[in-house]
């Protein structure tokens, strides 16, 4: 199923009709599907409710007294609100089903109802309000960027084993680590692995944007609630109703931001930026930092009782450069990814680049290390990432690690091997062109092998 699509399961349903008995049909027909719902009687009841808690979907009926359906359709355009709409009547007519679909209602359903006809009226519409959902959202497609690759290390086992039992909870997690060590895909992974991985999973990078900006991100605005608020926004909380919500640096987030957040996590309800009702949503929770929290508690940068609020899982992922059994199985993972992303033929990293790979001690960590990769692929001619595809810094800094203790002329001569027999297996023997990919005269080249006692 499509990560976009709202299942009728938790789907928020309002029935708005004056029949007792239709009301109660109409509710048992929808806990079948267990959609969760509410009833109420008349058009100012209905638009009371939605102030209180809008739904996913409204049922209304065409002829109430005080106020008709096509007058609720009506104000509810003039609030600018988008769920969608099916209008059921006993009184169904050519007329007033065109007339409500001018006023924005999704279908139109009459009297005594089908049921077979109705259910899947409803799962369209939810489906229809999910897929809309998921375009405001503009969430990427789980693929192979996101996947998380485990590798051999101990620590990232213990940090896996941890996050599935998490997966399983509503528990809010913590994940902590240097920058680059892959936080927000343990948390689409999180997601994936949870009850919630068919509805949405929303990043907000809490980085970068004023305080205006990210609370209006977070929680969404009412139509001038400030200049240039010319409509109603819905803020990535309430698009992410039922799934996951990855609040990325969360130990950047200003101190009247945390008090908001803090409320939120409290009552699962917030108000929009303007608006006078709260809204209450479902949604899991993950943070992410690279901060430490516990100092900046001390230092006041953060508040204690959110820290202690968001801090019920932690989980710390270890820098690259403390898991080095992973580099070959992250590096053959970023090899076929990017060879397939460029198109190009590359299947394999040579044992000297692997080496150079696994000496580095990656301050980007595995971000840096598909850098690494991406721009070997792009820049090299394949079909092995070979180590003068390697940026420099990544091959300088095993030199340098080589050079210590030892003299000048043993470094130099261990490192130029290093490179020859390179060249040699990229050029599959032949000594023309490794000599020729070396820049190095032919003769030369024969001369420096002779001397190296290297034999092809």
């Amino acid at each position: 199923m499509d990560s976009a699509t709202l299942t009728p399961a938790g789907a928020r349903v309002l029935i708005v009709d004056d029949d007792g008995a239709s009301r109660r049909l109409l509710r048992v027909r929808l806990e079948a599907m267990e959609c969760t719902v509410a009833a109420v009687a008349d058009g100012p009841e209905a638009l009371a409710e939605i102030r209180k808690h809008e739904p996913e979907l409204m049922l209304l009926d065409l002829q109430m007294p005080k106020m008709g359906g096509i007058e609720v359709l009506k104000e509810l355009a003039k609030q600018g609100t988008k769920f969608p709409v099916v209008v059921i009547s006993a009184h169904g007519s050519i007329e007033s089903a065109v007339d409500a679909m001018k006023q924005g209602a999704y279908d139109f359903i009459t009297k005594p109802i089908d049921a077979k006809h109705f259910e899947i009226v409803v799962r369209k519409a939810l489906e229809r309000e999910g897929l809309k959902r998921g375009l405001e959202l503009l969430t990427e497609e789980t693929d192979s960027r996101h996947r998380l690759i485990v590798g051999q290390s101990k620590r990232m086992a213990e940090a896996i084993e941890t996050a599935r039992k998490a997966a399983d909870s509503k528990a809010t997690v913590l994940l902590l680590g240097e920058s680059g060590t892959g936080k927000e895909i343990f948390a689409r992974a999180i997601h994936n692995w949870s009850d919630r991985k068919s509805q949405p999973f929303v990043v907000i990078n809490c980085v970068g944007l004023s305080k205006e900006l990210l609370e209006s991100e977070l929680f969404g605005h009412e139509k001038g609630a400030f200049t240039g608020a010319d409509q109603q926004k819905k803020g990535k909380m309430e698009l992410a109703n039922g799934g996951t919500v990855f609040l990325d640096e969360i130990g950047d987030m200003s101190q009247e931001l945390q008090t908001k957040l803090l409320r939120f996590l409290q009552e699962r309800e917030f108000d929009r930026v303007g608006g006078v009702r709260p809204i209450h949503v479902d949604v899991r929770i993950i943070c992410a930092t690279n901060r430490d929290l516990e100092t900046e508690v001390k230092e006041g940068r953060f508040r204690q009782d959110l820290y202690h609020r968001i801090n019920v899982i932690p989980i710390t992922l270890p820098p690259l450069r403390e898991r080095v059994e992973d580099i070959p199985v992250l590096a053959h993972h970023f090899v076929e990814y990017y060879a397939k992303e460029a198109k190009k033929n590359f299947t394999e990293i040579v044992a000297d680049a692997l080496k150079q790979l696994c000496a580095y001690d990656w301050p980007g960590n595995v971000r840096e290390l598909a850098n690494a990769i991406e721009r070997a692929i792009v820049l090299g001619h394949g079909p092995c990432v070979t180590v003068q595809d390697l940026p420099s810094r990544v091959v300088a800094s095993v030199v340098r690690s080589t050079i210590e203790g030892r003299s000048y002329r043993d470094a130099m001569e261990d490192y130029r091997k290093e490179l020859i027999l390179a060249a040699l297996e990229r050029c599959r023997g032949n000594r023309a062109a490794a000599a020729r990919l070396l820049g190095l005269h032919e003769k030369y080249f024969l001369r420096l092998l002779k001397s190296l006692a290297i034999s092809v």
